[in-house]
């Protein structure tokens, strides 16, 4: 007898998934409306970028995809709808691909990847590997257990803006000019503008990109991406980066908020003996010095240009740290605490006191009707 073989389902080629994944992060873009010849185009360039091949991908290429996401062979059962007899989009708005569940073949690449990323663990020039491995084996291990991971690194289920990163990513390694409607805190009402994109950067959890608006005399800019509304190609040329070393320009800040030309200093600040571990196991820049210490606790230097996000994190530390110098940087942290003491004033808090007892009445006696029922 002829040994019975199990026969494997046919593995996903490449470009399908390139296509899978680019309808799917169009359709989770829902400040566009994606009709068949949209989802087309953009599934044509992401096979160029990626493959370079250059020969378009066919509406029924498209449609065929459409439908194998929808089904359940990949475990997708993607809800993919027509609005108007015209635009494609999902019924749920929170859906992804990306959230599905793993299949057999995903866990044994995963697996394969995880294998290989493994040998470079420990090499001086993988160091930032080490993170990406033990995310990636504890998704395997959680997946083929069935049971809850045991690694919680630290995400934002609810943060705005990340279905650009691709997007502006793209636009960047294709060197091609954007239009942006942005809308900042501070600004009233959005604003439209061209611009070239440099580099994309994280920030606790928070992106932004770097980049030039091409009217005339504009200076850099840093986008956050969570305040974008839409983004559309721009027939523009793209204006290239001449001046700035984009991997070191960061390495003199905190955070993301600072200009070409702006000049670092040395910040000086003291820290209580009960705190100082903290600091001395996780720098607060990688320029930091230990300059002396004693049974109260320790004082260190850092070399950045001051900002917003420098402030904030020395204002952090509240009354177990205090900033030694430079004098400026010193008289804004002292304002910024006699600002605080303000906002804790029983004059200055009155009303929002008085609110705040309104709305607690209003709970108890929500509490004692439904306690009575």
């Amino acid at each position: 007898m002829t040994p019975h073989t199990q026969t494997k389902p046919m593995p996903v080629n490449r470009n399908a998934l390139i296509r899978y994944r680019t309808i799917d992060q169009c359709l989770q873009n829902r400040f566009k409306k994606w009709t068949l010849d949209d989802l087309i185009k953009a599934c044509s360039d992401a096979i160029y970028e990626y493959q370079g091949i250059d020969t378009g991908v066919s509406r029924r290429t498209v449609q065929a995809d459409m439908e194998m996401m929808r089904s359940n062979k990949l475990g997708y059962e993607a809800p993919i709808v027509v609005v108007d007899k015209k635009y494609y989009t999902y019924s749920d708005k929170n859906y992804s691909i990306t959230n599905s569940p793993l299949n057999q073949q995903d866990m044994q690449v995963l697996s394969e990847v995880s294998d290989l990323l493994k040998q470079f663990k420990g090499f001086n020039h993988f160091t930032d590997l080490n993170e990406m491995v033990s995310k990636l084996e504890d998704k395997i291990y959680s997946q083929k257990t069935q049971s809850t991971p045991v690694i919680d690194f630290e995400k934002n289920d609810n943060l705005k803006g990340l279905e650009w990163i691709e997007v502006i990513r793209k636009a960047i390694v294709a060197k091609k000019a954007i239009c942006i409607t942005y809308q900042s805190f501070k600004a009233r009402e959005a604003s439209t503008f061209c611009f070239s994109g440099y580099l994309l950067k994280e920030y606790r959890n928070r992106w932004f990109v770097l980049g030039r608006s091409h009217a005339r005399n504009a200076p850099l800019l840093t986008l956050a991406l969570d305040r974008i509304q839409t983004i559309e190609e721009h027939p523009d040329a793209y204006r290239e980066n001449t001046t700035l070393d984009l991997a070191t320009y960061y390495n003199d800040c905190i955070g993301v908020t600072k200009s070409p030309g702006q000049r670092d200093c040395e910040v000086v600040f003291w820290i209580d003996a009960a705190n100082a571990p903290y600091v001395v196991t996780k720098p607060l820049h990688h320029t930091q010095k230990l300059l002396s210490e004693d049974v109260s606790g320790k004082i260190f230097s850092i070399r950045v240009i001051p900002n917003f996000e420098l402030e904030r994190e020395l204002l952090g530390f509240g009354p177990k740290m205090r900033v030694l110098g430079p004098r400026i940087l010193v008289k804004q942290i002292k304002a910024q605490f006699l600002k605080t003491l303000d906002n804790y004033d029983k004059d200055s808090i009155a009303p929002f006191t008085l609110t705040l007892n309104e709305t607690m009445k209003e709970n108890d006696a929500t509490s004692v009707s439904k306690s009575s029922l």
